[in-house]
């Protein structure tokens, strides 16, 4: 039975009814060398909302690979078994990952398909270029900053340097701990500000950084040299 009701709960054919879910069905899609922050930050705010199902989404099931190689998170279902969801979010990756998937016609066209009928579909960090490689970008967006030039010249949208930019029903997320930030909007949109203004204090969520280093706008050349020399020897 808890099967059935899993498999109703992700609009995956079972010969029965399926199942009714109180609260939103949300996928995030991994892929090879996706960035770990990108879809678990998320995943821990938007877990907590009342009545939701949270699964981690990718090609085949099983363990997918970070960025970095040194982590894997298990994906619970394949695209081929995920025909609907209320949210999908797509992370973001290095060169490596992001690369893959936006020429991975598998992935691609089922973002697409998943995209007709859900409440929103969002992106952390590069997962916007693959939003933009599956056609989904209209006007606007953000992105990790380092993309923001490929961003508008590949896809003709404008570069927004903010935390998150909704336009429709796609909201992007700029670089890794963006997400979180996209997050809390999603809640908010989902449940409620009071509920999002619960989750946030449950997750005690109340950043003081000890350096004034996050923003790319105000960062020496120097610094930002350094962030992506930091990121590549890591991704090697």
């Amino acid at each position: 039975m808890a099967g059935v009701a899993a498999a109703a709960a992700f609009g995956l054919g079972t010969g029965t009814a399926q199942a009714e879910t109180q609260g939103p069905k949300i996928g995030i899609l991994l892929y090879d060398g996706f960035s770990l922050l990108d879809p678990t930050g998320p995943a821990e705010v938007l877990s907590r909302l009342p009545g939701a199902t949270v699964t981690m989404i990718a090609q085949e099931r099983g363990p997918v690979r970070t960025d970095t190689r040194d982590v894997a998170v298990l994906a619970e279902r394949s695209v081929a078994e995920v025909h609907r969801l209320d949210v999908l979010l797509v992370p973001g990756a290095g060169n490596r990952g992001t690369v893959a998937a936006m020429e991975n016609p598998v992935l691609l066209d089922w973002i697409r398909r998943i995209h007709r009928h859900t409440t929103w579909t969002t992106s952390v960090c590069t997962g916007s270029l693959i939003l933009g490689a599956a056609g989904l970008l209209r006007e606007r967006a953000t992105t990790y900053w380092a993309s923001a030039g490929y961003l508008e010249e590949t896809f003709g949208v404008r570069y927004v340097p903010e935390r998150y930019v909704q336009v429709g029903k796609v909201v992007t997320a700029a670089g890794v701990s963006a997400g979180i930030d996209l997050a809390f909007h999603l809640a908010s949109l989902l449940a409620g500000e009071e509920i999002a203004r619960g989750i946030q204090l449950a997750v005690e969520y109340d950043p003081r950084p000890p350096f004034d280093s996050g923003n790319a706008a105000t960062a020496s050349p120097e610094l930002k040299a350094l962030a992506l020399k930091l990121l590549a020897e890591s991704q090697a």
